[in-house]
């Protein structure tokens, strides 16, 4: 028997949409592209607050930074985006940029050094889910105001210790280090929020785009910015639909009412693959799929019970069916393609392990509730742990929500268990290693949500240490030996149970070009796009 609780049902919401008279048209104008995604994840659209995978598409097309990527590149790594260069001190500690010129942000106003400035500021002071990216440099709300300082075109930034260039960098390349309109912002604060509020629905950016409407768990819609400094973008506007179903997506994608399709399941893949004007791409993403185990329950916070269950889900059984094509199997915190990252799986469907070491925990068996968002793939993999937990005595009850709902219960620690995906903030291994084995202050009191550590209430230890000695090390084959011995270390003692490392598959109509998915970085960059 399934055990399912449903927070929201939407099951009927892309049959709703399909039948749309918004969506029936025959064909997409030839200056817009509309997408359909499932985008209720968003919970933000404040670049130092979000933190969300569909918010990061929003914001890596509305917000500039300090330094980018080359979406048609992204091999090539980090380059000058609103900062044209910089020039680092001999101690090693200081970053000076140089602020491109001529640049405009949205609304008319200039980009400067005063407004990277209030950015980098603004995202520490707020202290918001992502901050720990900057914070780990040793910024505060108490010392910003002498570690990030602008002085006429350039904005310095002073860590607490010598770093790796390209560590810093990387990091600047996320979300959290899109640079805002200071002076548009700071006229829609209320009480002190330095415009947090007003941002959660509305963009200040220099970016290709500008938000024109947020409908939570119903659509995002883009308006080009025809004075973007790389050039005006084909698509003067897009639309990003949010449609739970694959069948919808398919049927919508087959009409020609949409142009890209970014949640088909197999079934609809093969459905698509060869009709005439759709094309169909495979890209491998860093997006991890995992479950992770609350160290605040009695049993789960027994090592030989999380170690049980790692031997539990049918890794093989559901790449090879219900996830064929768009997961392989990868059971380490690092996806593959990131320094450091190892293959190694230990683990395999093996019940008679998992009773084995359940009895040499002294547990017989008991009853946790996973939380899972509404995505059909996620809810197969929870009801086939579901079985699989059932055959050592532990009864499975699984909660579905929308992504909002379900993280809000993970952040808060509330849930006994957590099924769901990781994507990479930055292209450096301290991206996960700071997230999945870092947690220095376990307190209820410390809030740090952005540490999935903290999310399963798991201190671990001296593996605390060995991420900051690894984000440190200058030898390049140094650090990637101390992230491969980290992971070993992890997947054999952590409450995490990585299972598979994403192959986005996405149906898209043949004449859109240039629509990259943004790799190991996970999100997409439209201003690129022609039809």
């Amino acid at each position: 028997m399934t055990y399912v609780s449903k927070i929201l049902t939407s099951t009927a919401l892309g049959l709703t949409l399909a039948m749309s008279p918004v969506l029936a048209i025959a064909e997409t104008p030839d200056n817009m592209l509309v997408i359909a995604n499932r985008i209720d994840d968003i919970t933000t659209l404040d670049p130092a607050e979000s933190f969300e995978f569909a918010g990061s598409d929003v914001s890596r097309n509305v917000y500039g930074r300090l330094v980018n990527f080359d979406p048609l590149n992204l091999d090539a790594g980090y380059k000058p985006d609103l900062a044209a260069s910089w020039t680092v001190s001999d101690d090693g500690k200081t970053i000076t940029f140089t602020m491109r010129d001529g640049v405009k942000f949205h609304s008319g106003n200039p980009v400067s050094a005063e407004d990277a400035e209030f950015s980098l500021r603004r995202a520490v002071i707020l202290n918001k889910t992502p901050s720990f990216i900057l914070t780990q440099f040793g910024f505060t709300a108490d010392n910003v105001a002498t570690t990030i300082v602008a002085n006429g075109n350039t904005l310095s930034i002073t860590t607490d210790k010598r770093y790796a260039t390209s560590f810093v960098l990387n990091c600047l390349t996320a979300v959290i280090g899109g640079i805002v309109d200071k002076k548009t912002v700071m006229a829609n604060e209320v009480d002190g929020d330095m415009g947090n509020s007003w941002l959660k629905t509305n963009s200040a950016g220099s970016g290709a785009y500008k938000v024109v409407s947020w409908k939570p768990n119903d659509s995002v819609t883009l308006q080009s910015n025809p004075d973007f400094y790389q050039g005006a973008p084909a698509m003067k506007r897009v639309i990003v639909r949010h449609v739970q179903e694959s069948a919808t997506q398919r049927l919508l994608l087959e009409k020609g009412d949409i142009d890209v399709a970014r949640n088909l399941n197999p079934e609809d893949v093969a459905g698509i693959s060869g009709k005439d004007g759709i094309a169909v791409d495979s890209e491998l993403r860093g997006r991890l799929m995992y479950m992770a185990f609350n160290q605040k329950h009695p049993e789960l916070s027994k090592p030989k019970v999380r170690l049980a269950l790692k031997y539990l889900p049918d890794y093989k059984g559901m790449q090879d069916s219900f996830l064929k094509g768009q997961y392989t199997i990868h059971q380490a915190f690092l996806p593959r393609t990131y320094l450091g990252a190892i293959d190694d799986k230990p683990f395999s469907l093996d019940v008679a392990k998992a009773k084995a070491l359940m009895a040499e925990a002294g547990v017989s068996g008991f009853e946790i509730e996973v939380g899972v968002r509404e995505a059909q793939e996620r809810i197969e993999i929870a009801q086939s742990l579901q079985n699989s937990f059932a055959q050592v005595g532990v009864k499975l009850n699984i909660t579905v929500g929308t992504a909002k709902q379900i993280l809000t219960r993970y952040r808060a620690r509330e849930l006994d268990m957590y099924l769901g995906a990781w994507g990479p903030d930055y292209p450096d291994p301290q991206t996960n290693a700071g997230t999945f084995a870092f947690n220095p202050d376990n307190s209820d009191e410390k809030k740090a949500t952005g540490l999935l550590a903290y999310r399963n209430a798991w201190d671990p230890g001296a593996m605390n240490q060995a991420v900051e000695a690894a984000v440190i090390e200058g030898d390049r084959d140094k650090r990637a030996k101390m992230y491969q011995d980290m992971q070993r270390q992890h997947q054999m003692e952590s409450p995490f149970g990585v299972m598979f490392q994403k192959i986005e598959q996405t149906g898209r109509r043949a004449n859109v070009k240039n629509l990259n998915l943004g790799g190991a970085i996970t999100s997409v960059s439209y201003w690129p796009v022609t039809k």
